[in-house]
């Protein structure tokens, strides 16, 4: 089976790169910053995710703390914003609301007071009409 030498080329230079300890560093640096993620460096450098998770293991400062740092998605972290601001948004529409009910009940009130006529009981629900009359049984056994 014939190889091709374009293959061959790439192999050999990923098998030959050499990145320096100051590279490593700044990429590192670069993901604890939240500048880049992990797949970023990946596709960019053409280096395998192994490779960019033992740099970050040997040069990490987060690492030579011991402190646990957790790389997540951006598109993770904008969903939850969204989520975080939509139900900020809600919470105002909700308190709108409740501040229009106190505003109509005050209101009713108030209409109570001066006309001396219960509001309220006029307009709690009123029993269904019934717009047949059932019929009859006629038939006897």
């Amino acid at each position: 089976m014939q190889r091709n030498g374009f293959f061959d080329e790439e192999q050999r230079a990923k098998r030959n790169r050499y990145f320096s300890a100051d590279f490593k560093k700044k990429r590192i640096q670069e993901l604890e910053n939240n500048l880049v993620r992990v797949s970023d460096i990946c596709k960019t450098y053409k280096v395998s995710r192994t490779s960019v998770y033992k740099w970050l293991y040997k040069y990490s400062n987060m690492a030579k703390k011991q402190v646990k740092q957790v790389v997540e998605a951006k598109s993770d972290t904008k969903k939850i914003q969204f989520l975080e601001d939509r139900i900020k948004e809600l919470e105002r529409i909700v308190g709108q609301k409740q501040l229009l009910i106190d505003f109509q009940d005050k209101m009713i009130e108030i209409a109570e007071n001066t006309y001396e006529v219960d509001i309220k009981k006029k307009l709690s629900s009123k029993p269904s009409v019934i717009t047949g009359v059932p019929k009859k049984n006629t038939k006897s056994k």
